[in-house]
C-alpha cells in the first residue's frame, strides 16, 4: 500500500485505540460542536474554528502531505523562559499559532492566551530516520515564544493554523517551582511513547508500530528501540491519551484546586522538590518510567506528600532518556523490551513490581468497558457519593485494569484497602478482575491508584461523567489538601 493510500483505520493511534475507548485521536481540547464529516468524507473535529477559515472549514493536517506539522523545545519552561517552535509548512505559506490554556473557563474548556504575529512558513528536510530512530532536530526554528512572568502556570496547545485553513497542534507545559498544594504531572514521556510520527506508510516508528516497505504497520518486535522528542506527533499533533489528564484539569480548576504543573521529564531531571506539595496527581496514562522518576516517587511518599494515579498501566516499562545529538537533554527515549544487550525491561522483571509503590498492578487489557463494582463503601473515599457494596459504575473499567498480585509484595504501609473488586471479561473470554486501591504510609502520605483508564474522563468528559466518581475524588483530594 502506498503512502497516498494509507487508511486512518490502519493507522498507529487508531491501532492503540481499540484496545483503549478513551484514548481516541485527534481529541476535543476545545468544547464546541460534535464533529461531523465534510462533503469530502474528511472530519471536522470539535476544536475546528470555523469563523476564521477559509474556504468552509479548516482542514486536520496530515503526515503524509505535511501541511503543517511541528514541535517544540523543550516542551516545558517557566515565565520568564522561551519556548521554540521548529514548524514546517507545504506549500510555503503565511501561518499564524494561536496558543490556548486548558482549563474550566466556563465549560469552553480552554482560552486563548495570546495569539502569534503572520509567520512565513518554509518547507522544512524530510525527517531523518536512523535504525527507527525518527528525529526533526535539524527543523529551522519558526518562533520563539517568550513566556511573560504573568502567565499562569498549566497545560497548553498551540494551535498553528495555516492561510489556506490547514491546522495542527502541539501541546506544551508552563510551570513553576512555587509551592502548591497539588503538583499534576504530564505523562509527556509515555505520550512520546506512542507517537508514530510521521504517519506515512514508510519513515514513522514509535515504541509499538513502524512500517515496512510495502507500507504494511509493523507490531512491537519490529518497533522503534530509541525514540526522538525532536518531532511533531502523528495526526492532528495531540498525544494519543492527552484527554486524560485535560478531563482532570478542567474538572480540578473548576473546583479551585490549587496546582502546579510539570512534565514527567521534570520529574526525571530532579527539578521537582515534592516537599513543596501535599500531593503528586498523575492523572493519564503513564506507562513508561525512568529509575530517576521512580526514586523521586518514592522519596516524596517517604518523605509525606501524597501520590494519586488516576489511570491503569502505571511504570510498566523502565526507560532511559539521553541527549540528542546536539547534547540538549532528554530529547531520546530508549525502550528496549526485552530487546538486545543492556534491554530495558518491565519493573516487575527486574524484582521492583510497581505494585511495591501503587498497591495494585498492570493485570491487562479491557476489551469491553464493565462496570466498576464498588467494595468497601463505608470508607471515606466514597462518602457522600451514595455507593454501596456492590454497587456498579458503568463503564467505568475499561481500557486496560490493575489489581492486587498476592503473591508480590506490597509497600510498607499503615492500613491498606481495596476500594473497587470489578469483574470484566478478557480478550480470550476468561474473567479478570480490577481492583482500586489506597494505602497510608508510615509516613503519612496516601498513596491511591484507581486501577482503570476510565477514571479520569468519569470526572469532566462529555457522555462519561460520573457524580460519584467526582465525589469520591474530591474527597480524596480534600484529604490530601486537608480542606475542611
Amino acid at each position: 500500500m502506498g503512502a497516498e493510500q494509507i487508511r486512518r483505520w490502519e493507522s498507529g493511534a487508531l491501532a492503540h485505540a481499540v484496545s483503549d475507548p478513551f484514548g481516541q485521536g485527534p481529541l476535543p481540547w476545545l468544547r464546541g460542536s460534535e464533529n461531523y464529516f465534510d462533503d469530502t468524507g474528511q472530519v471536522v473535529p470539535w476544536y475546528a474554528d470555523l469563523a476564521r477559515s477559509t474556504g468552509g472549514g479548516t482542514r486536520t493536517a496530515d503526515d503524509v502531505h505535511r501541511q503543517i506539522k511541528g514541535f517544540v523545545s523543550p516542551g516545558a519552561a517557566a515565565p520568564g523562559e522561551a519556548i521554540d517552535f521548529h514548524i514546517t509548512v507545504d506549500p510555503p505559506q503565511q501561518f499564524s499559532v494561536d496558543v490556548y490554556r486548558i482549563g474550566h473557563y466556563g465549560g469552553d474548556g480552554a482560552a486563548k492566551i495570546t495569539t502569534s504575529p503572520r509567520l512565513s512558513g518554509i518547507v522544512q528536510p524530510p525527517p531523518l530516520a536512523a535504525d527507527r530512530t525518527v528525529s526533526c532536530h535539524h527543523w529551522w526554528m519558526s518562533w520563539r515564544l517568550q513566556i511573560p512572568s504573568y502567565w499562569s502556570v498549566g497545560a497548553y496547545v498551540a494551535v498553528l493554523t495555516t492561510a489556506d485553513g490547514y491546522r495542527s497542534h502541539i501541546p506544551f507545559t508552563v510551570r513553576h517551582d512555587h509551592p502548591a498544594d497539588l503538583l499534576l504531572l504530564l505523562p509527556d514521556i509515555t505520550w512520546q511513547a506512542y507517537n508514530l510520527y510521521p504517519e506515512d506508510g514508510r519513515t514513522g516508528a514509535s515504541l509499538y508500530h513502524a512500517w515496512d516497505e510495502r507500507g504494511r504497520l509493523l507490531g512491537e518486535e519490529d518497533a522503534a528501540v530509541t525514540i526522538s522528542f525532536d518531532r511533531p506527533y502523528a495526526g492532528a499533533g495531540l498525544p494519543l491519551h492527552v484527554g486524560h489528564a485535560y478531563d482532570f484539569i478542567r474538572w480540578a480548576e473548576r473546583y479551585g484546586y490549587d496546582l502546579a504543573y510539570a512534565d514527567a521529564r521534570d520529574l526525571h531531571a530532579g527539578r521537582i522538590d515534592p516537599s513543596r506539595y501535599r500531593g503528586l496527581v498523575f492523572p493519564g496514562h503513564d506507562e513508561y518510567w525512568t529509575t530517576p522518576m521512580r526514586r523521586a516517587a518514592e522519596r516524596a511518599r517517604d518523605g509525606g506528600t501524597s501520590l494519586v494515579f488516576l489511570s491503569a498501566n502505571t511504570m510498566y516499562w523502565q526507560v532511559g532518556l539521553a541527549p540528542s545529538a546536539s547534547g540538549i537533554p532528554d530529547r531520546l527515549l530508549t525502550c528496549r523490551k526485552r530487546r538486545g544487550p543492556g534491554k530495558s525491561a518491565l519493573w516487575r522483571e527486574v524484582d521492583r513490581p510497581e505494585q511495591q509503590l501503587l498497591g495494585i498492578q498492570y493485570a491487562g487489557r479491557v476489551p469491553e468497558p464493565s462496570p466498576l463494582v464498588v467494595r468497601n463503601a463505608e470508607h471515606w473515599l466514597w462518602d457522600a457519593t451514595g455507593a454501596a457494596d456492590g454497587d456498579e459504575i458503568d463503564g467505568l473499567v475499561a481500557g486496560e485494569a490493575d489489581r492486587y498480585f498476592p503473591r508480590t509484595s506490597l509497600p510498607e504501609h499503615d492500613n491498606r484497602i481495596l476500594l473497587a473488586h470489578s469483574p470484566y471479561q478478557d480478550s480470550e473470554g476468561a474473567t479478570r478482575h480490577q481492583e482500586t486501591s489506597l494505602y497510608q504510609a508510615p509516613s503519612g502520605a496516601l498513596v491511591f491508584a484507581s486501577g482503570t483508564f476510565a477514571w479520569s474522563p468519569a470526572l469532566d468528559r462529555p457522555g462519561h461523567v460520573d457524580a460519584r466518581i467526582q465525589q469520591a475524588t474530591a474527597n480524596l483530594l480534600d484529604r490530601i489538601c486537608k480542606r475542611d
